[in-house]
């Protein structure tokens, strides 16, 4: 195949613009460029102000397109939009957390408030608006910086074929300026010579060319000429910016990563140490087999020769535990200290991976997929090509945000439905401010020669004037004007009705004291059902497109921002000191080994996995004097306390307030437990008292029974003790007895014989 020159893709460039820019798109422009000339109060062209000129009619217009736009920008942009970062798994959850910081960082270097309100103001007036999602690579000192911006919807030019209202099947996005040949070097200076060498565009639309009878407002467009430093005329040359998408393949693939040979010489350290201590065990183990067989010998259960084998057998079974125990563990340590990784790369990329043996060894699996990658090609003249870039992001960088969506790249504003009525509301106030004219400035019918015209036309409308005829002639006859139809003031009160119900935005909503309620119930109703067309238009177009932006800015500030960086924002709050309101953000932080090499990061923001999600209604204005007064009701009925309502209010030095609060609520609250103590400590002492009372009637009871018992005992012990002297003299007379008893019968016998 062959290659496409550079001049080639210069042509395809200019040839995309022409297919770009068809008839329905000039068409478009039009419709546009006439709704955002209502919107600047340019609503007569040239040619209508010279025809009531000449018809004596007033060329003053009653504007009724510009409050209700503002109001209604007012509305989408009160506040800035809120991003949320989901993280996939649990690592990824603490780089996900900062996200929405560096999106406020990067939206606060942008200027983003004043952005946002800009790209509004083009959706509701020129029907659509254009965020820029870029890198500016000299920020920072040359670390570069995302940034968003602005585009002019005049210069951005959209595949005609695109139905999606976000354009992402659009097959090419194109932004196309004319600018001046040293504006162009400035912005390009490394292509300078290239661009010195272009001629002017055949294309260029300037000033004297443009059809100015169809507005008089200035427009970026009107303004071509350049001038340089040197003050000499300079060169308009058209410029092309083209994003494309093309399909690339991919390979997710798993891959090992083997340690470091500082992580390998710290593996052996920890390797040798258990080998150690297994080495020593062993050692044990061999001398107590040892010992075990000469006793054995000894015994004479065995002889000396088998023991001998027994011995050699044990050492060399020992040795080889050894060895495969270091093994086992070399193994298991590696295991542990290698990672497996998930990386994604291109299949060229991959091919060359796996054409490395020992790099092959470590690929676990890989997936192929194919992924859309945006192309960027820069061009100027007709035929100059300048560079190609495939940026690292799968969507468009510009993204839009239409108003009402047609199924085309052509949307249409908030003012093009209003501009008949806002026609029909001047001409009414034009023919009856004319007629007011016309009854009190009389005009006269005469017959020529009857009057001194010129004295007639100087005093003929003074008040108490004296005017004078030629005797013999008519006298002149003043020509009133017809009485005006009243369907005129009709017309003019309709059309007011008529512009807020096309519009759906009240007189109220808008300031007027004549048609507000008394409370401000009554305001946030007339707010609720003033901005419900608003809140349809923010949650079906508008929070999808910011999303959809939060989600490159995510790809775009990933890809970016790679190494370690600090974040200082600034989070502006009521009663906060300066250096209170800065917040310090950090990323991609190193974690190093005890040999210094880097062995991971702490939120690693660059490779971290999360979604993005609008917060709904997060741009969308607040009462806070209605919040406040529901805050005010819930401390009454003691839903919060004073704390959380002061923490919502915006009093200066509120931090203060608070601090102060919380120390006398601790004071109370420590004052309050030291009543209860003292509370406590007094019934204690009551209590206590009682029981001393009673202590001292058991006092005199124990006193008494102890007195009582020691008399028993001590009668008890006499008893016992006589009883004990009374068995003694009874055992005494008892053997004394049968004593007698036996010798007397001993007597007995010896008598008898």
């Amino acid at each position: 195949m062959a290659r496409t020159s550079k001049k080639s893709k210069a042509q395809v460039n200019k040839q995309l613009w022409d297919r770009a820019n068809n008839s329905h798109r000039q068409r478009w422009q039009s419709l546009s460029q006439k709704g955002y000339d209502f919107y600047l109060n340019e609503q007569l062209t040239k040619e209508e102000k010279e025809q009531l000129e000449e018809s004596g009619m007033p060329t003053f217009t009653i504007n009724r397109v510009t409050p209700i736009i503002e109001i209604m920008k007012y509305f989408v942009t009160a506040n800035n939009p809120k991003w949320k970062a989901v993280g996939a798994t649990g690592d990824d959850v603490d780089a996900a957390q900062v996200h929405s910081d560096v999106a406020d960082y990067c939206w606060y270097l942008s200027n983003g408030k004043s952005l946002y309100s800009q790209i509004s103001l083009d959706a509701l007036t020129k029907g659509i608006g254009y965020f820029l999602v870029d890198v500016d690579k000299d920020a920072d000192r040359g670390m570069g910086e995302v940034r968003f911006s602005r585009i002019d919807p005049y210069d951005v030019f959209v595949d005609p074929s695109s139905r999606d209202f976000l354009f992402r099947d659009a097959a090419f996005i194109m932004v196309r300026k004319n600018m001046s040949r040293s504006r162009l070097i400035n912005m390009l200076p490394e292509h300078e010579a290239r661009i010195r060498k272009v001629s002017r565009g055949t294309d260029v639309i300037s000033m004297s060319e443009r059809d100015i009878e169809l507005s008089e407002s200035i427009q970026p467009e009107d303004i071509t000429m350049g001038i340089n430093i040197e003050a000499e005329d300079d060169d308009i040359i058209p410029y092309y910016e083209v994003y494309s998408k093309k399909k690339f393949a991919y390979r997710n693939v798993y891959i090992r990563v083997q340690p470091t040979p500082a992580e390998m010489e710290n593996i052996r350290d920890q390797v040798d140490k258990q080998l150690e201590q297994f080495r020593k065990e062993t050692e044990v183990q061999i001398m107590e087999k040892e010992l075990q067989l000469q006793q054995s010998v000894e015994a004479g259960e065995i002889i000396l020769e088998r023991a001998k084998l027994e011995l050699d057998k044990a050492r060399d079974m020992a040795a080889q535990a050894l060895k495969e125990q270091e093994m086992q563990l070399m193994s298991q340590l590696q295991d542990a200290a290698s990672k497996v990784t998930q990386q994604v790369m291109t299949e060229k990329d991959y091919l060359l991976l796996e054409k490395s043996p020992e790099a092959r060894k470590n690929i676990i699996d890989s997936i192929k997929f194919h992924e859309d990658r945006i192309i960027q090609t820069c061009s100027v003249g007709e035929d100059t090509f300048l560079y190609e870039y495939k940026l690292a992001i799968n969507e468009y960088p510009i993204v839009p945000i239409p108003y009402m969506y047609t199924g085309t790249p052509y949307p249409m504003g908030a003012v093009t439905p209003l501009i008949g009525k806002q026609q029909e509301i001047n001409k009414a106030h034009q023919i009856m401010l004319h007629n007011a004219n016309l009854a009190s400035n009389l005009r006269w019918m005469y017959e020529e020669g009857s009057v001194p015209e010129d004295e007639w036309e100087k005093y003929s409308s003074a008040p108490g004037a004296l005017l004078k005829y030629r005797q013999g002639f008519t006298p002149p006859t003043p020509v009133l004007p017809a009485p005006i139809n009243n369907a005129f003031y009709t017309v003019v009160q309709e059309g007011k009705s008529d512009a807020e119900y096309i519009s759906g935005v009240p007189s109220a909503m808008m300031g007027f004291v004549q048609e507000q309620t008394e409370t401000w119930r009554g305001l946030l109703a007339n707010d609720e059902f003033g901005t419900r067309r608003l809140k349809a238009w923010m949650g079906s177009v508008v929070e999808p497109c910011l999303e959809h932006l939060g989600r490159i800015f995510q790809q775009v500030s990933q890809k970016h921002y790679t190494v370690e960086k600090v974040f200082r924002i600034v989070q502006p709050e009521a009663g906060q000191s300066p250096q209170e309101q800065e917040k310090e953000v950090r990323i991609n932080i190193n974690v190093y080994n005890d040999y210094g090499a880097v062995i991971g990061r702490f939120k690693d923001y660059a490779t971290a996995r999360f979604d993005i999600r609008i917060v709904a209604g997060a741009t969308m204005p607040v009462n806070r004097w209605a919040l406040l007064d529901e805050y005010f009701k819930w401390f009454q009925a003691g839903l919060i306390d004073d704390i959380a309502m002061i923490a919502e209010t915006d009093i200066r030095g509120k931090k203060q307030i608070i601090e102060r609060k919380s120390v006398y609520s601790q004071l109370q609250g420590q004052v309050s437990s030291m009543e209860e103590q003292l509370k406590d400590q007094s019934g204690t002492i009551e209590t206590l008292e009682r029981q001393l009372v009673q202590s001292g009637i058991k006092m005199k009871i124990g006193t008494a029974s102890n007195e009582i018992r020691k008399d028993v005992l001590e009668t008890e012990s006499q008893q016992k003790l006589l009883r004990g002297m009374m068995k003694t003299e009874f055992d005494k007379m008892k053997h004394e007895m049968k004593t007698e008893f036996e010798a007397s019968k001993q007597q007995s016998k010896g008598a008898t014989k």
